[in-house]
Protein backbone atom coordinates (compact mmCIF):
# COMPACT_ATOMS: atom_id res chain seq x y z
CA UNK A 1 0.00 0.00 0.00
CA UNK A 2 1.15 3.61 -0.23
CA UNK A 3 1.61 5.64 2.57
CA UNK A 4 3.15 9.05 4.26
CA UNK A 5 6.06 7.56 5.67
CA UNK A 6 8.37 9.97 8.50
CA UNK A 7 12.18 10.08 7.23
CA UNK A 8 13.39 12.17 10.01
CA UNK A 9 13.24 16.14 10.64
CA UNK A 10 12.07 17.54 7.42
CA UNK A 11 11.53 14.52 5.48
CA UNK A 12 8.54 12.56 4.56
CA UNK A 13 7.55 10.52 1.41
CA UNK A 14 4.38 8.78 0.16
CA UNK A 15 5.73 5.50 -0.68
CA UNK A 16 4.76 1.88 -0.70
CA UNK A 17 4.64 -0.05 2.27
CA UNK A 18 3.59 -3.31 4.08
CA UNK A 19 0.17 -3.42 4.56
CA UNK A 20 -0.80 -3.57 8.00
CA UNK A 21 -2.28 -7.21 9.48
CA UNK A 22 -4.07 -7.91 12.41
CA UNK A 23 -1.43 -8.48 15.68
CA UNK A 24 -3.88 -9.03 18.57
CA UNK A 25 -7.66 -9.84 19.10
CA UNK A 26 -9.32 -6.29 19.90
CA UNK A 27 -7.17 -5.30 16.67
CA UNK A 28 -9.33 -3.86 13.32
CA UNK A 29 -7.84 -2.92 9.80
CA UNK A 30 -9.73 -0.07 8.48
CA UNK A 31 -9.41 1.18 4.56
CA UNK A 32 -8.61 4.94 4.90
CA UNK A 33 -11.56 6.94 2.84
CA UNK A 34 -10.13 10.35 4.31
CA UNK A 35 -7.89 11.68 6.66
CA UNK A 36 -6.01 14.54 7.31
CA UNK A 37 -2.79 16.97 8.62
CA UNK A 38 -2.37 18.67 11.99
CA UNK A 39 -0.47 21.04 13.14
CA UNK A 40 0.76 18.34 15.34
CA UNK A 41 2.74 16.49 12.38
CA UNK A 42 4.38 19.54 11.35
CA UNK A 43 6.06 19.52 14.63
CA UNK A 44 7.07 16.22 14.39
CA UNK A 45 8.56 16.93 10.89
CA UNK A 46 10.40 19.69 12.65
CA UNK A 47 12.18 16.98 14.73
CA UNK A 48 9.50 18.47 17.91
CA UNK A 49 8.55 14.90 18.94
CA UNK A 50 11.53 12.60 19.04
CA UNK A 51 9.35 9.89 20.24
CA UNK A 52 8.65 9.15 16.42
CA UNK A 53 10.91 7.16 14.57
CA UNK A 54 12.51 7.11 11.87
CA UNK A 55 9.90 5.00 9.43
CA UNK A 56 6.65 5.95 11.14
CA UNK A 57 3.29 6.35 9.06
CA UNK A 58 2.23 9.79 10.30
CA UNK A 59 -1.43 10.70 10.66
CA UNK A 60 -3.81 10.59 13.69
CA UNK A 61 -7.05 11.48 12.45
CA UNK A 62 -9.51 9.28 9.64
CA UNK A 63 -12.36 7.95 8.17
CA UNK A 64 -12.54 4.58 6.86
CA UNK A 65 -14.35 1.26 6.28
CA UNK A 66 -13.48 -1.71 8.37
CA UNK A 67 -12.13 -4.59 6.58
CA UNK A 68 -10.77 -6.63 8.63
CA UNK A 69 -11.78 -7.89 12.79
CA UNK A 70 -9.95 -9.66 14.76
CA UNK A 71 -11.64 -12.61 17.23
CA UNK A 72 -11.77 -10.12 20.19
CA UNK A 73 -14.01 -7.46 18.17
CA UNK A 74 -17.44 -7.65 19.02
CA UNK A 75 -19.19 -4.60 18.25
CA UNK A 76 -17.92 -3.93 14.40
CA UNK A 77 -18.14 -5.94 11.54
CA UNK A 78 -16.63 -5.26 8.16
CA UNK A 79 -17.83 -3.22 5.92
CA UNK A 80 -18.91 -0.77 8.92
CA UNK A 81 -18.26 3.02 8.16
CA UNK A 82 -16.18 4.64 11.38
CA UNK A 83 -14.02 7.57 12.50
CA UNK A 84 -10.93 6.40 13.68
CA UNK A 85 -10.20 8.62 17.34
CA UNK A 86 -6.71 10.16 17.91
CA UNK A 87 -6.45 8.26 21.28
CA UNK A 88 -6.82 4.58 21.57
CA UNK A 89 -8.51 3.17 24.43
CA UNK A 90 -8.32 -0.42 26.11
CA UNK A 91 -11.38 0.06 27.92
CA UNK A 92 -10.09 -1.81 31.17
CA UNK A 93 -7.18 0.00 32.78
CA UNK A 94 -7.65 2.16 35.59
CA UNK A 95 -7.61 5.68 33.57
CA UNK A 96 -9.76 4.08 30.84
CA UNK A 97 -12.39 3.42 33.19
CA UNK A 98 -11.94 6.76 35.19
CA UNK A 99 -12.26 8.38 31.23
CA UNK A 100 -8.71 9.59 31.37
CA UNK A 101 -7.84 7.68 27.92
CA UNK A 102 -5.93 9.67 26.90
CA UNK A 103 -3.67 8.08 29.57
CA UNK A 104 -4.57 4.25 28.53
CA UNK A 105 -2.11 1.70 30.05
CA UNK A 106 -3.00 -0.60 27.98
CA UNK A 107 0.27 -2.11 26.47
CA UNK A 108 -0.21 -1.00 22.33
CA UNK A 109 2.40 1.69 22.18
CA UNK A 110 3.48 3.11 25.44
CA UNK A 111 1.49 2.25 28.80
CA UNK A 112 0.14 5.50 29.69
CA UNK A 113 -0.15 7.13 26.13
CA UNK A 114 -3.55 6.94 24.59
CA UNK A 115 -1.90 9.46 21.63
CA UNK A 116 -0.26 6.58 19.78
CA UNK A 117 -1.31 6.91 15.91
CA UNK A 118 1.47 8.47 13.94
CA UNK A 119 3.33 8.45 17.58
CA UNK A 120 4.24 5.31 18.48
CA UNK A 121 2.45 3.02 16.02
CA UNK A 122 1.44 4.05 12.36
CA UNK A 123 -0.90 6.19 11.84
CA UNK A 124 -3.57 7.24 9.24
CA UNK A 125 -2.17 9.36 6.32
CA UNK A 126 -1.95 5.97 4.41
CA UNK A 127 -4.57 3.17 2.60
CA UNK A 128 -4.85 1.20 5.89
CA UNK A 129 -4.32 1.33 9.18
CA UNK A 130 -4.65 -1.29 11.88
CA UNK A 131 -6.45 0.20 14.94
CA UNK A 132 -5.51 -1.48 18.18
CA UNK A 133 -8.68 -2.14 20.80
CA UNK A 134 -10.62 -1.25 17.82
CA UNK A 135 -14.61 -1.35 20.08
CA UNK A 136 -13.50 1.73 21.97
CA UNK A 137 -11.29 3.40 19.68
CA UNK A 138 -13.62 3.60 16.49
CA UNK A 139 -17.07 5.29 16.62
CA UNK A 140 -19.74 4.29 13.97
CA UNK A 141 -20.75 6.83 11.37
CA UNK A 142 -24.32 7.33 10.85
CA UNK A 143 -25.78 7.78 7.25
CA UNK A 144 -26.07 11.47 6.30
CA UNK A 145 -22.83 12.04 7.87
CA UNK A 146 -19.62 13.43 5.36
CA UNK A 147 -16.31 12.23 5.48
CA UNK A 148 -15.13 15.49 6.04
CA UNK A 149 -17.45 16.41 8.93
CA UNK A 150 -16.61 13.01 10.37
CA UNK A 151 -12.82 13.36 10.35
CA UNK A 152 -13.09 16.56 12.32
CA UNK A 153 -14.04 14.39 15.03
CA UNK A 154 -10.96 12.25 15.45
CA UNK A 155 -9.61 14.87 17.11
CA UNK A 156 -9.88 19.11 16.72
CA UNK A 157 -13.31 19.25 17.98
CA UNK A 158 -13.09 17.13 21.01
CA UNK A 159 -10.28 18.88 21.34
CA UNK A 160 -10.98 22.17 21.54
CA UNK A 161 -14.25 21.69 23.72
CA UNK A 162 -12.72 19.01 26.09
CA UNK A 163 -9.43 20.69 26.64
CA UNK A 164 -10.79 24.52 25.96
CA UNK A 165 -14.44 24.87 26.69
CA UNK A 166 -15.01 21.72 29.70
CA UNK A 167 -11.67 22.13 31.12
CA UNK A 168 -12.16 25.74 31.14
CA UNK A 169 -14.98 25.60 33.02
CA UNK A 170 -17.67 27.28 30.68
CA UNK A 171 -20.92 28.18 32.00
CA UNK A 172 -24.03 29.42 31.04
CA UNK A 173 -23.57 33.95 30.62
CA UNK A 174 -19.59 33.84 30.77
CA UNK A 175 -17.45 35.66 28.43
CA UNK A 176 -14.90 33.74 26.77
CA UNK A 177 -11.59 34.69 24.81
CA UNK A 178 -9.86 32.60 22.80
CA UNK A 179 -6.50 33.48 21.56
CA UNK A 180 -5.29 31.69 18.21
CA UNK A 181 -8.29 31.26 15.52
CA UNK A 182 -6.37 28.10 13.92
CA UNK A 183 -8.41 25.03 13.63
CA UNK A 184 -8.37 23.77 17.31
CA UNK A 185 -9.18 27.56 18.53
CA UNK A 186 -12.18 27.67 16.06
CA UNK A 187 -13.46 24.91 17.37
CA UNK A 188 -12.99 25.84 20.85
CA UNK A 189 -15.16 28.92 19.40
CA UNK A 190 -17.98 26.62 17.91
CA UNK A 191 -18.13 24.59 20.75
CA UNK A 192 -18.48 27.42 23.53
CA UNK A 193 -22.14 28.31 22.66
CA UNK A 194 -22.47 24.64 23.82
CA UNK A 195 -21.94 25.75 27.59
CA UNK A 196 -23.85 28.40 27.19
CA UNK A 197 -21.22 31.28 26.48
CA UNK A 198 -22.45 34.79 26.02
CA UNK A 199 -19.48 36.32 24.46
CA UNK A 200 -17.03 34.58 22.60
CA UNK A 201 -13.69 36.79 21.66
CA UNK A 202 -11.73 35.19 18.55
CA UNK A 203 -7.59 36.62 19.20
CA UNK A 204 -5.41 36.58 16.21
CA UNK A 205 -2.81 38.21 14.03
CA UNK A 206 -4.34 37.51 11.05
CA UNK A 207 -7.16 39.50 9.77
CA UNK A 208 -8.46 36.22 7.62
CA UNK A 209 -8.52 33.98 10.71
CA UNK A 210 -10.46 36.50 12.34
CA UNK A 211 -12.61 37.29 9.42
CA UNK A 212 -13.43 33.13 9.58
CA UNK A 213 -13.86 33.64 13.18
CA UNK A 214 -17.15 35.30 13.03
CA UNK A 215 -18.36 32.56 10.87
CA UNK A 216 -17.57 29.72 13.57
CA UNK A 217 -19.57 31.27 16.48
CA UNK A 218 -17.44 34.53 17.33
CA UNK A 219 -19.23 37.51 18.70
CA UNK A 220 -16.03 39.74 18.60
CA UNK A 221 -13.11 39.89 17.20
CA UNK A 222 -9.68 41.23 18.11
CA UNK A 223 -6.16 41.51 16.33
CA UNK A 224 -3.59 40.83 18.74
CA UNK A 225 -1.03 43.16 16.99
CA UNK A 226 -2.99 45.80 17.20
CA UNK A 227 -2.35 48.87 19.33
CA UNK A 228 -4.33 49.23 22.84
CA UNK A 229 -5.45 44.92 22.14
CA UNK A 230 -5.95 44.15 25.78
CA UNK A 231 -8.11 47.27 26.25
CA UNK A 232 -10.60 46.14 22.94
CA UNK A 233 -10.76 42.78 25.25
CA UNK A 234 -11.14 44.39 28.15
CA UNK A 235 -13.91 47.12 27.22
CA UNK A 236 -16.19 44.02 26.25
CA UNK A 237 -16.08 42.89 29.83
CA UNK A 238 -16.36 46.34 31.71
CA UNK A 239 -12.77 45.99 32.73
CA UNK A 240 -13.05 43.18 34.50
CA UNK A 241 -11.60 40.43 32.27
CA UNK A 242 -13.20 37.18 30.69
CA UNK A 243 -14.40 34.83 32.83
CA UNK A 244 -12.49 32.01 30.58
CA UNK A 245 -9.35 32.38 28.34
CA UNK A 246 -8.97 29.91 25.97
CA UNK A 247 -5.08 29.77 24.67
CA UNK A 248 -4.83 28.36 21.37
CA UNK A 249 -1.47 28.74 19.81
CA UNK A 250 1.28 27.13 21.92
CA UNK A 251 3.92 29.65 22.56
CA UNK A 252 4.55 31.70 25.48
CA UNK A 253 3.44 34.99 24.50
CA UNK A 254 0.21 34.29 23.71
CA UNK A 255 0.00 32.34 27.25
CA UNK A 256 1.09 35.39 28.74
CA UNK A 257 -1.57 37.23 26.94
CA UNK A 258 -4.45 34.57 28.30
CA UNK A 259 -3.22 35.13 31.64
CA UNK A 260 -3.03 39.33 30.97
CA UNK A 261 -6.46 39.30 30.17
CA UNK A 262 -8.41 36.75 32.74
CA UNK A 263 -10.64 38.07 35.48
CA UNK A 264 -9.62 37.84 39.03
CA UNK A 265 -11.36 34.23 39.96
CA UNK A 266 -11.49 33.32 36.27
CA UNK A 267 -9.51 30.17 34.17
CA UNK A 268 -7.12 30.09 31.52
CA UNK A 269 -7.30 26.59 29.90
CA UNK A 270 -4.03 25.95 27.50
CA UNK A 271 -4.63 23.77 24.72
CA UNK A 272 -1.83 24.86 22.50
CA UNK A 273 1.34 22.18 22.52
CA UNK A 274 3.93 24.35 23.65
CA UNK A 275 7.49 23.32 22.38
CA UNK A 276 9.27 25.99 24.65
CA UNK A 277 9.10 26.88 28.20
CA UNK A 278 6.75 29.44 29.68
CA UNK A 279 7.19 31.27 32.53
CA UNK A 280 4.39 30.99 35.25
CA UNK A 281 4.17 34.37 37.20
CA UNK A 282 2.46 32.24 40.70
CA UNK A 283 3.65 35.16 42.80
CA UNK A 284 0.86 37.76 40.59
CA UNK A 285 -1.51 34.47 39.87
CA UNK A 286 -1.86 33.49 43.21
CA UNK A 287 -3.63 36.47 44.66
CA UNK A 288 -5.85 36.67 41.49
CA UNK A 289 -6.98 33.18 42.17
CA UNK A 290 -6.33 32.37 38.71
CA UNK A 291 -7.54 28.59 37.82
CA UNK A 292 -4.98 27.12 34.79
CA UNK A 293 -5.65 23.93 32.79
CA UNK A 294 -3.87 21.87 30.50
CA UNK A 295 -4.27 18.52 29.07
CA UNK A 296 -4.10 15.69 26.35
CA UNK A 297 -7.88 15.14 25.08
CA UNK A 298 -9.42 11.98 26.37
CA UNK A 299 -12.20 11.86 23.10
CA UNK A 300 -15.03 11.21 26.11
CA UNK A 301 -17.40 14.06 24.16
CA UNK A 302 -16.75 12.24 20.93
CA UNK A 303 -20.30 10.21 20.79
CA UNK A 304 -21.85 13.57 22.06
CA UNK A 305 -20.55 15.17 19.36
CA UNK A 306 -20.90 13.17 16.99
CA UNK A 307 -24.57 13.67 17.45
CA UNK A 308 -24.43 17.29 17.28
CA UNK A 309 -23.12 16.93 14.09
CA UNK A 310 -25.95 14.49 12.85
CA UNK A 311 -28.38 16.69 13.66
CA UNK A 312 -26.64 19.76 11.88
CA UNK A 313 -26.17 21.60 15.34
CA UNK A 314 -22.49 21.86 15.06
CA UNK A 315 -21.35 22.70 11.33
CA UNK A 316 -18.20 20.43 11.19
CA UNK A 317 -17.92 20.50 7.51
CA UNK A 318 -17.07 24.77 7.78
CA UNK A 319 -13.54 23.48 8.69
CA UNK A 320 -12.59 21.73 5.13
CA UNK A 321 -11.46 24.60 3.19
CA UNK A 322 -8.97 21.86 1.17
CA UNK A 323 -9.47 18.77 -0.54
CA UNK A 324 -7.09 16.82 -2.59
CA UNK A 325 -6.60 13.35 -3.42
CA UNK A 326 -4.18 10.64 -2.02
CA UNK A 327 -1.58 10.99 -4.30
CA UNK A 328 -1.49 14.97 -3.39
CA UNK A 329 -0.55 14.56 -0.42
CA UNK A 330 2.93 17.30 -0.97
CA UNK A 331 0.44 19.75 -2.22
CA UNK A 332 -1.97 18.94 1.00
CA UNK A 333 1.31 19.60 2.97
CA UNK A 334 2.57 22.38 1.09
CA UNK A 335 -0.98 24.30 1.43
CA UNK A 336 -1.49 23.48 4.76
CA UNK A 337 2.27 24.45 6.03
CA UNK A 338 1.21 27.94 3.96
CA UNK A 339 -1.72 28.44 5.98
CA UNK A 340 -1.68 31.99 6.29
CA UNK A 341 -1.48 32.33 2.64
CA UNK A 342 -3.64 29.70 1.58
CA UNK A 343 -6.13 30.38 4.21
CA UNK A 344 -6.44 26.27 5.33
CA UNK A 345 -7.74 25.40 8.05
CA UNK A 346 -8.35 21.66 7.73
CA UNK A 347 -7.17 19.87 3.86
CA UNK A 348 -9.59 16.99 3.29
CA UNK A 349 -7.09 14.03 1.87
CA UNK A 350 -9.52 11.17 0.33
CA UNK A 351 -9.24 8.54 -2.00
CA UNK A 352 -11.35 10.44 -4.33
CA UNK A 353 -11.51 14.52 -4.71
CA UNK A 354 -14.86 15.94 -3.81
CA UNK A 355 -14.91 16.94 -7.24
CA UNK A 356 -14.65 12.86 -8.56
CA UNK A 357 -17.64 12.23 -6.16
Amino acid sequence: MKALVYQGPGKKSWTDVPQPVLLNPSDAIVRVDTTTICGTDLHILKGDVPAVQEGRILGHEGVGTVTEVGDGVHDLVVGDRVIISCIKSCGHCINCRSGLYSHCLGEEGVAGIGWVFGHLIDGTQAEFVRVPYADNSLYKMPDGVSDAEAVMLSDILPTGFEIGVQAGGVKPGDVVAVIGAGPVGLAAVMTAGLCGAATVIAVDLDPSRLEQALDFGATHTVMSGSPGWREQILALTDGAGVDVAIEAVGVPETFAMAVDVVRPGGRVANVGVHGRSVELHLEDLWIRNISISMGLVNTSSTAMLLRLVTQHKVQAAKFATHHFSFDEFPAAYDTFTRAAETKALKVIISRQTEADE
